[in-house]
């Protein structure tokens, strides 16, 4: 089927935030047995009902914003950003489908897919995680990097990658939607896969809140122990004094403080140290 072109206005600016790039060219109507999804989009979970109604709203409107699309071999497309708009349209029947075909690296491709989903609140939290650390990893992008493009906090960046480290139990629930984003960044702020897990089960079977699984995560953290002051070092002269203490009534002696104000701690551990000392003050009385 013959690909229709008609022209194309600056209307794509919102879904390539942060892109300088002049998006004006034309639209092909491409047909949908021609386009392929992509294997890296980030989203691997479609709600259903959400690309049906989409569908409903494509049958009484019409797709209102194309896909955009990478030409590959054996004159097929390769979906860039616009998967649900393509499962939608195929829904409703369309034999094409509007899209703009550009010429774009891998790279860019990914970087393309992850902003247009992470754009959309309902994208899965591990989805979120794993397309940025896909966006890292491939692209060699910083945290300071994928923060400025994705238009997100580090702090907030920092925090998704954190969920990566949950048990694949715990990720499965945030996945399928009974834990929330909320959840997931408490338990991955626990050391211990053993409490993520018995934490993240408790929070599904009872219906925890956020601030309740928070309590109970800082419940279940290891108390440090308390770090002993270091005794301060004595002056020289008071070292000697106390070197003398020592000497002279045979007890454990400690002084601490300054040459003008301070303390001296005797130390007796038994009745005939007790009685050696008294005889000493008696000796000084005299």
């Amino acid at each position: 089927m013959p690909k229709k072109t008609h022209g194309l206005g600056r209307g794509l600016d919102s879904l390539f935030a942060g892109n300088d790039e002049d998006w004006g060219v034309t639209i092909q109507e491409i047909p949908v047995g021609d386009l392929d999804p992509n294997p890296e989009q980030p989203r691997k979970t479609f709600n259903d009902e959400s690309i049906a109604q989409l569908s409903e709203s494509i049958r009484d409107q019409g797709v209102l914003q194309p896909l955009l699309v990478a030409a590959t071999s054996g004159g097929r497309y390769r979906i860039i950003a616009g998967e649900r708009r393509y499962r939608a349209g195929r829904m409703a029947g369309l034999e094409t489908l509007p899209c703009i075909v550009k010429d774009i690296d891998a790279v860019r491709q990914m970087e393309i897919a992850l902003i247009e989903n992470l754009q959309r609140e309902d994208l899965n939290p591990m989805e979120a995680a794993k397309g940025v650390n896909a966006l890292m990893k491939q692209c060699g992008y910083t945290q300071e990097k994928v923060s400025a493009r994705l238009g997100k906090s580090r702090p907030a960046v920092a925090n998704l990658l954190r969920l990566l480290s949950l048990p694949e139990e715990v990720t499965e629930m945030v996945r399928d939607g009974r834990l929330s984003a909320g959840h997931a960044r408490v338990l991955a702020g626990l050391d211990s896969k053993e409490e993520q897990l018995r934490l993240a089960r408790l929070a599904v079977e009872e219906g925890l809140s956020v601030r309740r699984l928070e309590q109970l995560a800082s419940a279940a953290k290891p108390k440090k122990p308390a770090t002993k002051r270091k005794p301060q070092s004595l002056p020289a002269e008071l070292n000697e004094l106390q070197d003398k203490i020592r000497e002279k009534t045979g007890l454990k002696s400690t002084l601490t403080g300054s040459v003008s104000r301070g303390k001296i701690v005797l130390q007796y551990s038994s009745r005939e140290e007790l009685e050696r000392f008294n005889e000493i003050m008696d000796l000084i009385q005299e």
